[in-house]
């Protein structure tokens, strides 16, 4: 069986020290071996940023997408082969900026795969500017009056969309993020899980003592029920999206590819895709 240690590789990460991408990478390896995976029963699917990176610091199969399309190649992986356990990972800018269409429509497309955010405010690997998390008057290279508009409450829009697993967590606490990965993984459709990542280079105001201060916890919170949807979102509006935990979870959800009859049990990767003549005759003959 593959322990933590079999999901590292031989690349050293170069995110800046204290970043809190560092503690999301160990947690996905970590969740991975608590489940039982083996390498190659992993793919990590990632976009474009400092959180981009991460697909190649891991021991699984990897893919490096381009800026707001990793969950478009994530979900292809995941029809090509179901076998695989999908994990795809961006940051907030490259998830809820260019690529928040993709987003939107793999929540209520409920594809069995997990998303992970290492969300940390701001656009970081191209040195400072402002997100679409970013709060108003939040001052940058870009905004040096401060920013005019709203952060999105990512988790309102998720619970809006119909997620079926929506989970929040931060970097720093890497026993309830590894947690929380593992239920992810292990729920049977959509799982996003939004992770307060740190940027400690270019936001010196969403630091790891302001989330301290602010975050609360839903284990903290007398009666919190997380299959009931309505108080889920009557809890991220009290908070205003600053509450960490598995948040809501459908039970009784069925993923995208449980719904499709023509799904085999056997991968598309494992099919094979030859045509005899008679067959290609007959498929041309329909289009002369």
């Amino acid at each position: 069986m593959a322990t933590f240690k079999d999901f590292r590789n031989k690349i050293k990460p170069n995110w800046c020290p204290g970043c809190g991408d560092f503690s999301v990478q160990a947690s996905i390896q970590r969740a991975a071996a608590n489940i039982g995976l083996e390498p190659d029963e992993l793919a990590i699917i990632s976009g474009i940023g400092c959180s981009g990176r991460i697909s190649g610091y891991i021991n699984a199969y990897g893919f490096h997408g381009i800026h707001g399309r990793a969950l478009p190649l994530g979900q292809g992986v995941k029809m090509a082969n179901q076998d695989l356990t999908v994990i795809v990972s961006g940051g907030d800018g490259d998830g809820f900026a260019i690529g928040m269409g993709h987003t939107i429509h793999a929540i209520r497309r409920n594809m069995n795969i997990t998303y992970i955010v290492m969300d940390n405010q701001i656009y970081g690997l191209t040195k400072g500017q402002t997100s679409p998390r970013s709060d108003a008057g939040f001052v940058t290279k870009s905004t040096p009056d401060g920013s005019v508009e709203e952060a999105m409450n990512i988790m309102e829009i998720a619970l809006s969309a119909g997620v079926t697993f929506l989970a929040q967590s931060f970097s720093s606490d890497l026993k309830e993020l590894t947690s929380i990965i593992e239920q992810g993984v292990q729920h049977d459709g959509f799982s996003f899980i939004n992770v307060f990542s740190p940027c400690v280079t270019y936001n010196k105001v969403n630091t790891y003592e302001w989330f301290k201060k602010h975050l609360v916890s839903v284990n903290a919170i007398d009666g919190y029920d997380r299959t009931n949807r309505q108080q889920a979102m009557e809890t991220i509006m009290k908070h205003n999206g600053l509450v960490k935990g598995i948040l809501y979870e459908d039970q009784g959800s069925k993923s995208y590819q449980s719904k499709l009859p023509h799904v085999k049990e056997e991968p598309l990767v494992k099919q094979s895709v030859h045509l005899d003549e008679e067959t290609f005759q007959q498929l041309a003959s329909e289009f002369m």
